[in-house]
């Protein structure tokens, strides 16, 4: 799923798969929401609107049910060559 940064109220970046109807949105703290059944009208609403923060609180928060996950950042070069140094080497 692709995700689109914004910077609005506590969201940090939002994504949508709209063949399993699936709004991601991520917030400032490092946590996740999932939430699955969003059509695409609202979809195209929240990534459009001028005011993110609202529409997620009026229209996305309060009318389905989401499932927590955690913000994964992405993986460096230099992490994953720290997984194949020697046990003891810095």
């Amino acid at each position: 799923m692709e995700m689109k940064r914004i910077n609005a109220g506590k969201l940090r970046a939002i994504g949508y798969d709209p063949r399993d109807k699936l709004l991601r949105v991520e917030f400032d703290d490092g946590t996740a929401i999932d939430y699955s059944g969003v059509g695409n009208e609202v979809w195209r609403k929240l990534s459009s609107s001028g005011a993110a923060w609202s529409y997620y609180r009026d229209n996305i928060e309060e009318e389905y049910t989401g499932r927590k996950g955690v913000v994964r950042k992405p993986t460096t070069r230099a992490d994953l060559e720290n997984l194949f140094k020697p046990p003891g080497e810095a």
